[in-house]
């Protein structure tokens, strides 16, 4: 793959086979991280669909008394 310039940004394309075992089609959004130091890692990012498909799964599961803790999640960051 080569990189291209795109607008302001770069860019690359994904090979056929990528896109094919990752079902891709034009339009999907894809997360792509680093991996290692030489290695990238794309995946396709759920849709809202599947998203809200997940979230369903919990329903109820969380104990009425829990209280989420921004600062406890995050650690401190300041």
């Amino acid at each position: 793959m080569q990189v291209s310039k795109w607008g302001n940004s770069l860019a690359i394309r994904l090979p056929a086979a990528v896109v094919e075992v990752l079902g891709l089609k034009a339009g999907d959004d894809i997360e792509v991280v680093v991996a290692d130091s030489d290695r990238l890692a794309v995946k396709r990012s759920p849709s809202n669909r599947e998203i809200l498909e997940r979230l369903r799964k919990y329903r109820g599961r969380i104990p009425r008394d829990f209280k989420f803790d921004r600062l406890e999640a995050y650690g401190d960051r300041g």
